[in-house]
């Protein structure tokens, strides 16, 4: 892809710019005079021409173009809107008031055409339920079919989704890089950042102490995961917080596991009262119990997206990493891939 352009000869300006890209993920062609911009003009993503240059650049006579931003560190200059008309830009950026827009121009110009990306959440509607495992293997099937997925652990007391799938080893970002930004993320910018596996990419949380994660991040994360993305999955707790509820503010279904028990359908009772609060596509996922499913789904009020059978031997088999019981030939693996199919059509 080529890169953003930048155009001046004034070096904090410049400075500034390498900065502001950096945040977006992006790296940049500079040219320090307003003749060498001129092979770079019509083809590069976004232009930002430094008011230094702005005259020099109007006199060349470029092309008129969208993105293009005039750039200065000289807040209010009323000689800053007659450059701006006279270089065709569409607005005068003033550093560093303007940092925070200027980083959302670059990462939407980085952006490939975007995704509608399809948002599920998954919570347990009572301890070891079996949720994140769900996430998991609905995120498998999804990469199977070649769909660009993302699987997000939104859980940092969870044990970590990356041990789940064997790939806690695996180089790459974690929500630790993630929890003080604000702000746009490019979806490009996080696929590259974090660990994936064919169709796969995963966000989890790094080993020892973890911070609790901010509505703002969640929120960054998510839409760049819609842009990017046909599937995000994203595996929340049971004690829902501010980064949850902004998840399931984005969902398009949420699914909630339910054991077919007293206390299993009691407990959830409790995590869907606080669920919707948040959002209202909410389907339950039956796991075996003693209670029928007209029972359980009559006590929730809640439609029935599937049962989620046991299957003898998957906890051995997941705590050696072995993923092959969840394979697409699985019970498990067949269950998620018809659920994923309701999903996405739905």
């Amino acid at each position: 892809m080529t890169r953003p352009l930048v155009i001046t000869e004034d070096r904090d300006l410049l400075d500034d710019l390498v900065r502001v890209a950096a945040a977006a993920g992006a790296q940049l062609d500079v040219a320090h005079a307003a003749a060498l911009a001129r092979p770079f003009w019509a083809h590069a993503p976004i232009v930002v021409v430094g008011d230094d240059l702005a005259d020099p650049v109007a006199e060349t006579g470029p092309p008129r173009r969208s993105r293009v931003f005039l750039a200065t560190r000289k807040p209010g200059e009323p000689e800053s809107w007659r450059r701006c008309v006279a270089v065709g830009a569409q607005a005068v950026v003033e550093l560093p008031e303007g940092e925070l827009r200027l980083v959302e121009e670059f990462a939407d110009a980085l952006d490939p055409s975007p995704r509608a990306g399809v948002v599920v959440c998954v919570v347990g509607g009572s301890g070891g339920s079996g949720a994140s495992l769900l996430s998991a293997c609905l995120a498998l099937a999804a990469a199977r079919r070649k769909l660009r997925t993302l699987l997000v652990d939104a859980d940092p007391l969870g044990g970590g989704i990356d041990v789940l799938l064997g790939q806690e080893e695996a180089q790459g970002a974690r929500w630790a890089d993630f929890v003080s930004r604000e702000g746009r993320v490019s979806s490009a910018a996080l696929r590259a950042a974090l660990p994936a596996f064919g169709d796969l990419t995963v966000l989890a949380f790094h080993r020892g102490e973890v911070a609790a994660i901010p509505a703002e991040a969640m929120r960054s994360v998510l839409e760049a995961g819609g842009r990017g993305f046909d599937l995000v999955v994203v595996d929340l707790p049971r004690h829902l917080d501010p980064a949850s509820a902004e998840a399931l503010s984005r969902a398009s279904a949420t699914l909630l596991l339910v054991t077919a028990d007293v206390r299993g359908v009691l407990a959830a009772a409790q995590v869907l009262g606080e669920v919707r609060r948040h959002t209202g596509e909410v389907s339950m996922v039956l796991r075996p119990g003693v209670l029928e499913e007209a029972v359980v789904a009559t006590s929730l009020g809640l439609p029935c997206a599937g049962h989620l059978a046991d299957q003898p031997r998957l906890a051995g088999a997941l705590n050696k990493g072995d993923l092959s019981l969840i394979d697409g030939r699985s019970v498990l693996g067949h269950f998620c891939a018809t659920l994923l199919t309701d999903l996405m059509a739905a």
